[in-house]
């Protein structure tokens, strides 16, 4: 059950939700929202759409659960049409899908497995079908896997991270790009491991390295065209990616102990679906190439 958080307070429980989380894992990957505790927060009620994204289409991978479904509902409240693909989190989906309809906006949701050239063109083959257009792609999906030593990195995890991770969006971006127009926009994620790296993710960041890199390369080779390249790096979110890759005992000081954030707290999505907003509409026009650090000030103290 997804509860509604009360606009009074909401700030406040919001910090104090990111101190400190229950043991909890879950044996699967991408792993599912609908069994955290508590919950992700996915929305702020302090912020009212103005129609930023009005008349536009975006296709949000990942965008069952997380970071993902937090994009989903700040565009749709923007205006936009959403489609969201994710793997098989079907419940986490169609939550999402509720959510976006609530606000009067057109949700497609798309199961299909990313690592596939194929399912990436099949994926945006179905969203040109549905509205028409494709103006704003947001890659957002990822594993990690926590080792303690690249010794312990086997062949079938590397290829399955870097599959998941970046082959994927080239795939994605291959199938978008001739339906996509001038003004369109291409917004990665990568992660603050790219930046500070991660003894314990060191394939994961290898990933998140590359994107910060087919970012701006991507950036530079679209800019005539007129279409943006841009990035977000989060640090330590409370997403089920976190249940999903982390010993159980590790998440009760998630964002708060040997990975702490100067802010002393792990974020949570909603604070982060403002900055692709800001990336996909044309408050950012002058903007290419660029990657927004929402870590809560990781980067800029390291």
């Amino acid at each position: 059950m997804y509860p509604a958080y009360p606009y009074r307070g909401y700030r406040r429980e919001c910090e104090q939700v990111g101190l400190t989380f229950p043991p909890q894992h879950q044996e699967r990957q991408p792993g599912l929202e609908y069994l955290m505790d508590p919950p992700p927060l996915a929305e702020n009620p302090e912020v009212r759409g103005s129609g930023r994204l009005a008349g536009k289409a975006a296709l949000i991978t990942g965008g069952d659960s997380g970071i993902g479904r937090a994009v989903a509902l700040a565009f749709a409240r923007e205006g936009a049409d959403v489609a969201i693909s994710y793997l098989n989190e079907h419940k986490d989906a169609a939550e999402t899908r509720r959510r976006v309809e609530a606000q009067g906006r057109g949700c497609l949701v798309l199961p299909a497995d990313l690592r596939l050239e194929s399912e990436c063109a099949r994926t945006v083959g179905r969203v040109m079908d549905r509205f028409g257009r494709l103006d704003i792609l947001v890659c957002n999906h990822a594993v990690q896997y926590v080792q303690p030593s690249i010794l312990d990195i086997g062949a079938d995890q590397l290829s399955d991270t870097f599959q998941t991770n970046i082959l994927s969006y080239f795939y994605l971006i291959q199938a978008a790009l001739p339906g996509m127009e001038r003004g369109s926009a291409i917004i990665t994620t990568t992660s603050i491991t790219a930046y500070q790296g991660a003894e314990r993710l060191i394939d994961y960041s290898a990933t998140k390295g590359a994107v910060v890199s087919l970012t701006r390369s991507l950036a530079r080779a679209l800019a005539g065209e007129g279409i943006r390249v841009n990035a977000v790096a989060p640090g330590p979110v409370w997403t089920p990616l976190q249940p999903a890759s982390r010993p159980a005992e590790e998440l009760e000081t998630f964002g708060s102990g040997s990975d702490a954030t100067p802010m002393g707290r792990a974020g949570q999505p909603f604070e982060l679906a403002e900055a692709y907003v800001f990336l996909a509409a044309s408050d950012s026009a002058f903007m290419t190439g660029q990657i927004l650090h929402v870590d809560g000030g990781s980067f800029g103290f390291s």
